[in-house]
């Protein structure tokens, strides 16, 4: 990944469709139209529409009935654009004061209006980091990022220990009440109870007591795991 956005078709438009062919395709070989429109919130035709023009531009691998997926130009780009999202809700975050919930809308309209050279200044500023507020890891400049080995905290056993390292959660009020909570980034947290059949979660923290969690919450927060506490 080399920085420039004089790739064909960047447009606002383009540059969100491969962005969210990224996030979607991570999770399976192909990316159906139906779960693109879902993601833009546009209609399963104008995905498709999408799709045929950035297969002549070469970003995207278009098959009828079987979806999408990225060229490795559609990838550079996408992750050009995932560090330029990244790197800005980080600056939000540390400089600018912004609520983790917050920063998501903002950072989604400044990634397309300002210029490289900003958003590697910012980098700089910030100590080129590897992850951002939502613990999303940060690709490089050469589009490497840095993975961890995380797991959602409905799977953990009660008696377990770990520390939030990730938030996969886009409702910023869900967001807002984590945090409100003291579910918040890099906190150390035990396992008391764990309900069967997508039941809630019980945990102690450190320093805020008890908290049950419902199962969705505890799936969007991903943990690293410390120990198993006889």
């Amino acid at each position: 990944m080399n920085g420039r956005r004089d790739a064909p078709g960047t447009s606002q438009s383009v540059e969100d469709f491969l962005k969210a062919v990224y996030t979607l395709q991570r999770e399976g070989d192909r990316v159906s139209t139906n779960a693109l429109a879902d993601a833009l919130r546009i209609s399963a035709p104008a995905v498709t529409d999408m799709a045929q023009r950035l297969v002549e531009e070469g970003t995207v691998d278009y098959l009828k009935y079987r979806g999408v997926r990225l060229t490795e130009e559609g990838e550079r780009v996408a992750l050009q654009m995932l560090r330029r999202h990244r790197l800005i809700e980080t600056y939000l975050v540390r400089d600018l004061g912004y609520q983790l919930h917050e920063i998501h809308d903002e950072a989604e309209a400044l990634e397309h209006s300002v210029s490289d050279r900003f958003v590697e200044a910012i980098a700089r500023k910030l100590g080129e980091p590897s992850y951002d507020p939502h613990g999303d890891p940060i690709p490089n400049l050469e589009g490497i990022m840095q993975e961890r080995n995380l797991q959602p905290l409905s799977t953990l056993r009660p008696n377990s220990r770990a520390r939030i390292r990730r938030f996969i959660m886009d409702d910023p009020a869900m967001l807002q009440n984590t945090q409100e909570r003291g579910l918040t980034m890099g906190v150390t947290l035990e396992v008391v109870a764990r309900d069967p059949f997508e039941g809630p979660v019980t945990v102690r923290l450190d320093a805020e007591g008890s908290q049950t969690i419902g199962h969705k919450m505890a799936s969007s927060i991903l943990v690293e795991f410390i120990d198993h506490m006889c």
